[in-house]
Protein backbone atom coordinates (compact mmCIF):
# COMPACT_ATOMS: atom_id res chain seq x y z
CA UNK A 1 0.00 0.00 0.00
CA UNK A 2 1.30 3.49 -0.72
CA UNK A 3 2.21 6.15 1.80
CA UNK A 4 1.88 9.91 1.50
CA UNK A 5 4.41 12.55 2.47
CA UNK A 6 3.35 16.01 3.58
CA UNK A 7 4.33 19.06 1.55
CA UNK A 8 4.57 22.41 3.33
CA UNK A 9 4.02 25.78 1.73
CA UNK A 10 1.47 28.47 1.10
CA UNK A 11 -2.05 27.89 -0.04
CA UNK A 12 -2.65 28.01 -3.79
CA UNK A 13 -4.89 30.64 -5.21
CA UNK A 14 -8.58 30.32 -4.40
CA UNK A 15 -10.38 27.73 -6.50
CA UNK A 16 -7.46 25.34 -7.01
CA UNK A 17 -8.12 21.65 -6.42
CA UNK A 18 -5.85 19.49 -4.27
CA UNK A 19 -3.59 17.07 -6.08
CA UNK A 20 -2.19 14.12 -4.16
CA UNK A 21 0.55 11.84 -5.43
CA UNK A 22 0.67 8.47 -3.72
CA UNK A 23 3.66 6.52 -2.46
CA UNK A 24 6.73 7.87 -0.67
CA UNK A 25 7.54 11.25 -2.10
CA UNK A 26 3.84 11.81 -2.63
CA UNK A 27 1.40 13.88 -0.67
CA UNK A 28 -0.36 17.04 -1.81
CA UNK A 29 1.69 18.38 -4.67
CA UNK A 30 0.48 21.97 -4.78
CA UNK A 31 2.02 24.46 -2.36
CA UNK A 32 -0.19 24.12 0.65
CA UNK A 33 -0.34 23.44 4.39
CA UNK A 34 0.43 20.11 5.95
CA UNK A 35 -2.48 17.66 5.79
CA UNK A 36 -3.58 16.25 9.09
CA UNK A 37 -3.42 12.57 8.24
CA UNK A 38 -1.73 10.04 5.98
CA UNK A 39 -3.68 8.05 3.43
CA UNK A 40 -2.27 4.64 4.29
CA UNK A 41 0.68 2.59 5.45
CA UNK A 42 2.82 0.04 3.71
CA UNK A 43 2.68 -3.67 4.33
CA UNK A 44 5.65 -5.98 4.00
CA UNK A 45 3.46 -8.63 2.38
CA UNK A 46 2.27 -8.40 -1.22
CA UNK A 47 -1.46 -7.97 -1.77
CA UNK A 48 -3.27 -11.15 -2.78
CA UNK A 49 -4.01 -11.59 -6.42
CA UNK A 50 -7.55 -10.53 -7.27
CA UNK A 51 -7.61 -12.44 -10.55
CA UNK A 52 -9.75 -15.60 -10.48
CA UNK A 53 -8.06 -18.78 -11.62
CA UNK A 54 -10.59 -19.60 -14.34
CA UNK A 55 -11.57 -16.97 -16.93
CA UNK A 56 -14.77 -18.92 -17.65
CA UNK A 57 -16.16 -17.76 -14.29
CA UNK A 58 -14.53 -14.31 -14.39
CA UNK A 59 -15.97 -11.03 -15.66
CA UNK A 60 -14.14 -8.31 -17.56
CA UNK A 61 -14.37 -4.53 -17.78
CA UNK A 62 -14.90 -2.72 -21.06
CA UNK A 63 -11.31 -1.46 -20.91
CA UNK A 64 -10.00 -5.01 -20.48
CA UNK A 65 -12.13 -6.33 -23.33
CA UNK A 66 -10.99 -3.51 -25.61
CA UNK A 67 -7.38 -4.40 -24.87
CA UNK A 68 -8.01 -8.12 -25.30
CA UNK A 69 -9.80 -7.81 -28.64
CA UNK A 70 -7.72 -4.82 -29.81
CA UNK A 71 -10.79 -2.75 -30.53
CA UNK A 72 -11.76 0.67 -29.23
CA UNK A 73 -14.01 1.17 -26.24
CA UNK A 74 -16.26 3.28 -28.46
CA UNK A 75 -16.76 0.24 -30.71
CA UNK A 76 -17.81 -1.82 -27.68
CA UNK A 77 -20.24 0.92 -26.66
CA UNK A 78 -21.68 0.93 -30.19
CA UNK A 79 -22.14 -2.86 -30.09
CA UNK A 80 -23.89 -2.49 -26.75
CA UNK A 81 -26.15 0.36 -27.89
CA UNK A 82 -26.92 -1.54 -31.12
CA UNK A 83 -27.90 -4.57 -29.02
CA UNK A 84 -25.46 -6.79 -30.90
CA UNK A 85 -23.35 -7.75 -27.86
CA UNK A 86 -23.96 -6.22 -24.45
CA UNK A 87 -22.24 -6.98 -21.14
CA UNK A 88 -24.30 -9.54 -19.24
CA UNK A 89 -22.39 -9.59 -15.92
CA UNK A 90 -21.44 -7.13 -13.20
CA UNK A 91 -18.17 -6.18 -11.52
CA UNK A 92 -17.93 -3.78 -8.56
CA UNK A 93 -21.53 -2.77 -9.20
CA UNK A 94 -20.92 -2.01 -12.88
CA UNK A 95 -21.86 -3.88 -16.04
CA UNK A 96 -19.12 -6.25 -17.18
CA UNK A 97 -18.54 -8.88 -19.84
CA UNK A 98 -18.68 -12.62 -19.15
CA UNK A 99 -16.66 -15.30 -20.89
CA UNK A 100 -19.63 -16.11 -23.14
CA UNK A 101 -19.79 -12.41 -24.03
CA UNK A 102 -16.15 -12.66 -25.12
CA UNK A 103 -17.04 -15.55 -27.42
CA UNK A 104 -19.81 -13.48 -28.98
CA UNK A 105 -17.57 -10.42 -29.26
CA UNK A 106 -14.78 -12.29 -30.99
CA UNK A 107 -17.30 -13.73 -33.44
CA UNK A 108 -18.70 -10.22 -33.98
CA UNK A 109 -15.25 -8.82 -34.66
CA UNK A 110 -14.61 -11.47 -37.31
CA UNK A 111 -17.97 -10.90 -38.97
CA UNK A 112 -17.53 -7.14 -39.12
CA UNK A 113 -14.01 -7.58 -40.49
CA UNK A 114 -15.58 -9.40 -43.43
CA UNK A 115 -17.97 -6.49 -44.06
CA UNK A 116 -21.10 -8.34 -42.99
CA UNK A 117 -23.98 -5.90 -42.55
CA UNK A 118 -24.54 -4.94 -38.88
CA UNK A 119 -28.15 -6.19 -38.93
CA UNK A 120 -26.96 -9.57 -40.21
CA UNK A 121 -24.25 -9.61 -37.56
CA UNK A 122 -26.86 -8.89 -34.90
CA UNK A 123 -29.04 -11.73 -36.18
CA UNK A 124 -26.14 -14.19 -36.28
CA UNK A 125 -24.78 -13.26 -32.86
CA UNK A 126 -28.22 -13.37 -31.30
CA UNK A 127 -28.73 -16.88 -32.63
CA UNK A 128 -25.23 -17.91 -31.59
CA UNK A 129 -25.73 -16.67 -28.03
CA UNK A 130 -29.00 -18.57 -27.75
CA UNK A 131 -27.10 -21.70 -28.76
CA UNK A 132 -24.21 -21.30 -26.32
CA UNK A 133 -26.19 -22.19 -23.18
CA UNK A 134 -26.99 -25.57 -24.75
CA UNK A 135 -23.31 -26.43 -24.47
CA UNK A 136 -22.58 -27.50 -20.91
CA UNK A 137 -18.77 -27.40 -21.08
CA UNK A 138 -17.84 -24.83 -23.73
CA UNK A 139 -14.07 -25.07 -23.30
CA UNK A 140 -14.07 -28.80 -23.93
CA UNK A 141 -16.93 -29.08 -26.38
CA UNK A 142 -17.36 -25.99 -28.45
CA UNK A 143 -15.92 -25.00 -31.79
CA UNK A 144 -17.37 -22.34 -34.09
CA UNK A 145 -16.69 -22.83 -37.80
CA UNK A 146 -18.12 -21.80 -41.16
CA UNK A 147 -18.53 -23.52 -44.49
CA UNK A 148 -18.74 -20.15 -46.28
CA UNK A 149 -22.54 -20.08 -46.11
CA UNK A 150 -23.44 -20.98 -42.55
CA UNK A 151 -22.05 -20.56 -39.09
CA UNK A 152 -21.99 -23.96 -37.41
CA UNK A 153 -21.48 -24.68 -33.73
CA UNK A 154 -20.01 -28.12 -33.19
CA UNK A 155 -20.02 -29.77 -29.77
CA UNK A 156 -20.02 -33.19 -28.17
CA UNK A 157 -23.80 -32.95 -28.07
CA UNK A 158 -24.16 -32.50 -31.80
CA UNK A 159 -24.11 -29.85 -34.51
CA UNK A 160 -26.13 -26.64 -34.30
CA UNK A 161 -26.81 -24.05 -37.00
CA UNK A 162 -27.61 -20.76 -35.23
CA UNK A 163 -28.30 -18.94 -38.49
CA UNK A 164 -27.39 -18.78 -42.15
CA UNK A 165 -25.47 -16.10 -44.00
CA UNK A 166 -22.05 -15.13 -45.29
CA UNK A 167 -20.22 -15.75 -42.05
CA UNK A 168 -16.51 -16.41 -41.77
CA UNK A 169 -15.66 -17.89 -38.40
CA UNK A 170 -13.17 -20.49 -37.28
CA UNK A 171 -12.02 -20.57 -33.69
CA UNK A 172 -12.46 -22.66 -30.59
CA UNK A 173 -13.21 -21.42 -27.12
CA UNK A 174 -10.20 -23.09 -25.56
CA UNK A 175 -8.07 -20.68 -27.56
CA UNK A 176 -10.09 -17.73 -26.23
CA UNK A 177 -9.57 -19.05 -22.71
CA UNK A 178 -5.82 -19.30 -23.24
CA UNK A 179 -5.67 -15.84 -24.79
CA UNK A 180 -7.56 -14.31 -21.85
CA UNK A 181 -5.09 -15.88 -19.41
CA UNK A 182 -2.13 -14.67 -21.47
CA UNK A 183 -3.36 -11.10 -22.03
CA UNK A 184 -5.61 -10.27 -19.07
CA UNK A 185 -5.06 -12.85 -16.35
CA UNK A 186 -1.42 -13.99 -16.54
CA UNK A 187 -0.50 -16.78 -14.18
CA UNK A 188 2.09 -15.53 -11.69
CA UNK A 189 3.87 -17.77 -9.22
CA UNK A 190 3.95 -16.75 -5.53
CA UNK A 191 7.73 -16.30 -5.74
CA UNK A 192 7.48 -13.93 -8.70
CA UNK A 193 4.68 -12.00 -7.00
CA UNK A 194 6.73 -11.62 -3.82
CA UNK A 195 9.85 -10.53 -5.72
CA UNK A 196 7.81 -7.97 -7.65
CA UNK A 197 6.38 -6.58 -4.44
CA UNK A 198 9.84 -6.40 -2.87
CA UNK A 199 11.02 -4.40 -5.88
CA UNK A 200 8.03 -2.09 -5.47
CA UNK A 201 8.95 -1.51 -1.82
CA UNK A 202 12.56 -0.80 -2.77
CA UNK A 203 11.53 1.56 -5.57
CA UNK A 204 9.29 3.49 -3.23
CA UNK A 205 12.37 4.55 -1.28
CA UNK A 206 13.75 6.37 -4.33
CA UNK A 207 10.83 8.41 -5.64
CA UNK A 208 11.22 11.24 -3.12
CA UNK A 209 13.97 13.08 -4.98
CA UNK A 210 14.18 14.08 -8.65
CA UNK A 211 17.78 12.84 -8.60
CA UNK A 212 16.61 9.27 -7.99
CA UNK A 213 13.38 9.24 -10.00
CA UNK A 214 14.81 7.20 -12.85
CA UNK A 215 16.34 4.67 -10.47
CA UNK A 216 12.86 4.24 -8.99
CA UNK A 217 11.39 3.91 -12.47
CA UNK A 218 13.85 1.13 -13.29
CA UNK A 219 12.87 -0.80 -10.17
CA UNK A 220 9.17 -0.27 -10.77
CA UNK A 221 9.51 -1.51 -14.34
CA UNK A 222 11.32 -4.62 -13.15
CA UNK A 223 8.47 -5.19 -10.69
CA UNK A 224 5.73 -5.10 -13.34
CA UNK A 225 7.82 -7.25 -15.67
CA UNK A 226 7.52 -9.93 -12.99
CA UNK A 227 3.94 -9.14 -11.99
CA UNK A 228 2.05 -7.07 -14.57
CA UNK A 229 -1.02 -7.03 -12.29
CA UNK A 230 0.65 -5.02 -9.49
CA UNK A 231 -1.55 -1.98 -10.04
CA UNK A 232 -0.04 0.37 -7.45
CA UNK A 233 3.25 0.31 -9.39
CA UNK A 234 1.54 1.94 -12.38
CA UNK A 235 0.04 4.57 -10.08
CA UNK A 236 3.42 5.39 -8.56
CA UNK A 237 5.06 5.47 -11.99
CA UNK A 238 2.31 7.86 -13.06
CA UNK A 239 3.08 10.06 -10.05
CA UNK A 240 6.74 10.28 -11.05
CA UNK A 241 5.84 11.24 -14.61
CA UNK A 242 3.35 13.78 -13.27
CA UNK A 243 6.05 15.42 -11.16
CA UNK A 244 8.33 15.46 -14.20
CA UNK A 245 5.68 17.28 -16.20
CA UNK A 246 4.86 14.39 -18.54
CA UNK A 247 1.10 14.53 -18.04
CA UNK A 248 0.27 12.34 -21.02
CA UNK A 249 2.44 9.48 -19.71
CA UNK A 250 1.01 9.94 -16.22
CA UNK A 251 -2.55 9.65 -17.50
CA UNK A 252 -1.76 6.50 -19.47
CA UNK A 253 -0.22 4.92 -16.37
CA UNK A 254 -3.19 5.80 -14.16
CA UNK A 255 -5.50 4.16 -16.69
CA UNK A 256 -3.24 1.12 -16.77
CA UNK A 257 -3.45 0.84 -12.98
CA UNK A 258 -7.23 0.65 -13.31
CA UNK A 259 -6.96 -2.13 -15.87
CA UNK A 260 -5.62 -4.34 -13.09
CA UNK A 261 -7.39 -2.84 -10.08
CA UNK A 262 -10.55 -0.98 -11.03
CA UNK A 263 -11.26 -0.38 -7.34
CA UNK A 264 -8.07 1.60 -6.70
CA UNK A 265 -9.23 5.03 -5.46
CA UNK A 266 -5.89 6.78 -5.99
CA UNK A 267 -5.84 6.30 -9.76
CA UNK A 268 -9.46 7.48 -10.08
CA UNK A 269 -8.62 10.49 -7.94
CA UNK A 270 -5.57 11.54 -9.94
CA UNK A 271 -7.43 11.13 -13.23
CA UNK A 272 -10.14 13.33 -11.76
CA UNK A 273 -7.58 15.97 -10.87
CA UNK A 274 -6.04 15.96 -14.34
CA UNK A 275 -9.47 16.12 -15.98
CA UNK A 276 -10.49 19.02 -13.72
CA UNK A 277 -7.35 20.95 -14.69
CA UNK A 278 -8.34 20.57 -18.35
CA UNK A 279 -11.81 21.92 -17.65
CA UNK A 280 -13.65 18.60 -17.89
CA UNK A 281 -15.62 19.18 -14.71
CA UNK A 282 -18.43 16.66 -15.30
CA UNK A 283 -15.96 13.89 -16.08
CA UNK A 284 -13.82 14.92 -13.11
CA UNK A 285 -16.87 14.58 -10.87
CA UNK A 286 -17.32 11.00 -12.09
CA UNK A 287 -13.70 10.15 -11.28
CA UNK A 288 -13.84 11.75 -7.83
CA UNK A 289 -17.14 10.03 -6.98
CA UNK A 290 -15.71 6.70 -8.08
CA UNK A 291 -12.74 7.23 -5.78
CA UNK A 292 -15.18 7.97 -2.96
CA UNK A 293 -17.19 4.83 -3.70
CA UNK A 294 -13.98 2.88 -3.10
CA UNK A 295 -12.91 4.97 -0.09
CA UNK A 296 -15.66 7.13 1.46
CA UNK A 297 -13.15 8.64 3.92
CA UNK A 298 -10.92 10.03 1.16
CA UNK A 299 -11.06 13.63 2.40
CA UNK A 300 -9.27 15.28 -0.53
CA UNK A 301 -11.67 13.62 -2.97
CA UNK A 302 -14.57 15.24 -1.08
CA UNK A 303 -12.79 18.62 -1.35
CA UNK A 304 -12.15 18.29 -5.06
CA UNK A 305 -15.57 16.97 -6.03
CA UNK A 306 -17.09 19.87 -4.10
CA UNK A 307 -14.93 22.25 -6.15
CA UNK A 308 -16.01 20.51 -9.37
CA UNK A 309 -19.68 20.70 -8.41
CA UNK A 310 -19.28 24.43 -7.88
CA UNK A 311 -17.81 24.76 -11.36
CA UNK A 312 -20.98 23.20 -12.79
CA UNK A 313 -23.11 25.38 -10.45
CA UNK A 314 -24.47 22.51 -8.40
CA UNK A 315 -24.19 24.20 -5.02
CA UNK A 316 -26.36 21.63 -3.24
CA UNK A 317 -24.03 18.74 -4.05
CA UNK A 318 -20.98 20.92 -3.44
CA UNK A 319 -22.24 21.78 0.04
CA UNK A 320 -22.69 18.08 0.86
CA UNK A 321 -19.06 17.36 0.07
CA UNK A 322 -17.68 20.48 1.79
CA UNK A 323 -19.43 19.25 4.93
CA UNK A 324 -18.10 15.72 4.48
CA UNK A 325 -14.60 17.10 4.01
CA UNK A 326 -14.86 19.06 7.26
CA UNK A 327 -16.04 15.98 9.14
CA UNK A 328 -12.85 14.23 8.07
CA UNK A 329 -10.44 17.22 8.13
CA UNK A 330 -11.82 19.73 10.68
CA UNK A 331 -8.50 21.57 11.20
CA UNK A 332 -6.01 23.33 8.96
CA UNK A 333 -6.01 25.89 6.20
CA UNK A 334 -7.84 23.63 3.72
CA UNK A 335 -10.63 23.29 6.29
CA UNK A 336 -10.79 27.09 6.39
CA UNK A 337 -11.15 27.12 2.60
CA UNK A 338 -14.03 24.65 2.85
CA UNK A 339 -15.73 26.81 5.51
CA UNK A 340 -15.33 29.88 3.30
CA UNK A 341 -17.15 28.05 0.52
CA UNK A 342 -19.93 27.02 2.88
CA UNK A 343 -20.34 30.65 4.02
CA UNK A 344 -20.53 31.90 0.45
CA UNK A 345 -24.04 32.82 -0.74
CA UNK A 346 -25.69 30.23 -2.97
Amino acid sequence: MPNTIDKRGDLPEEGHVIHVAFGPGGGRLSKQPKPSSSRSTRSSEPPPSSAPEDPVTDVFTRREVARFLQVSESRLRWLDQSEIVSPSGTKSGRRAYTFLDLIALRATRELLAHEIRPRDVARAIGALRSTLPRVTRPLHELRIVSDGRRVVVRSNEGVFEPTTGQLVLDFNTRQIHDDVVRVLRPSISPDRRQTAYDLYLEASQYDESPSTYEHAVGLYERAVALDPTLAIVYTNLGNIRFRQGDLEAAEILYHKALQYDVAQPEAHYNLGYMTFERGGFETAITYFLTALERDPRFADAHFNVAMAYERVTNRVKAREHWEMYLELEPAGAWADVARDHLRSPD
